[in-house]
């Protein structure tokens, strides 16, 4: 790993600051992926800004059927919130069942949501439920949020301050997982709401994307069986030494109809 100066700003605006003063400059959310590109190689920023000092960047805030998390709340601080876990028990399950304990207590929601991970959680949640990303600039329809591998919206500096999820009738997430990881080699989001029936999927594609064959199979129907009878092409899908393109097709409908048994 490279040397690098380490900034921790106590405020948003010394952030977006320091983030336009030139080079290379990385933000520092959970870390959970930066540092480990940082020790192979891949990634070797000359600054990187720890937003964990800013305030008001960790509050969760359950009001008018809406759940906003503060972008440096860690995954375990959702899973734990009683708030969440009324509002969304899909959400608060979801973050439970992110990585492994060290990295629940050290990821949070807004690095992962900015580094767009094809194997992510969260960001099938952004989709699923039709959330809002805020950020230091604007806010971000999290249908126009991820743009491919590990590409997103975001401005060069702009920094994701808060996500704001709809709370829906019933929504679930389940993902089949590698076993050493706990990354998703598919995992779906399912949800019925004000916003009609949504369905995400993560781990399959370059990004989360949403399924409208699915959305329009359980709008007519709630069933498994109803996702069953789909047939996903495994055409632009991933495939790789955990699973081929075409088996994640097959999954897909699979996950799906259990997501929608298990919604809640």
């Amino acid at each position: 790993m490279n040397a690098f100066e380490l900034h921790q700003p106590k405020d948003l605006a010394s952030a977006a600051t320091l983030a336009g003063g030139g080079g290379d400059l990385r933000f520092l959310a959970g870390g959970q992926s930066i540092l480990a590109s940082m020790k192979l190689g891949l990634a070797s920023p000359d600054a990187m800004i720890d937003l964990s000092l800013v305030p008001d960047l960790k509050a969760i805030s359950v009001t008018g059927g809406m759940v906003k998390i503060g972008a440096m709340a860690k995954h375990a601080d959702v899973a734990a919130n009683a708030d969440v876990q009324e509002a969304i028990p899909a959400l608060a399950d979801l973050a439970g069942g992110i990585g492994d304990r060290q990295v629940r207590n050290m990821g949070t929601i807004g690095g992962s949501l900015a580094n767009s991970d094809p194997a992510a959680c969260y960001p099938a949640a952004v989709l699923g439920l039709g959330a809002t990303i805020h950020t230091n600039k604007r806010n971000i329809a999290g249908d126009s949020f991820f743009l491919g591998l590990y590409e997103t919206a975001l401005d060069e500096g702009e920094i994701i301050t808060a996500v704001s999820f709809p709370v829906p009738e019933k929504a679930a997430y389940v993902k089949f997982k590698n076993s050493a990881s706990r990354f998703a080699l598919v995992g779906v989001f399912v949800s019925k709401g004000s916003q009609g029936v949504r369905v995400a999927v993560t781990g399959a594609g370059s990004c989360a994307f949403r399924a409208t064959a699915l959305e329009t199979a359980l709008a007519a129907s709630w069933t498994a069986a109803a996702c069953n009878a789909v047939k996903m092409s495994a055409d632009n899908l991933n495939g790789d030494l955990h699973a081929s393109a075409e088996y994640r097709a097959h999954l897909i409908p699979v996950i799906a109809g259990r997501a929608a048994a298990a919604a809640k």
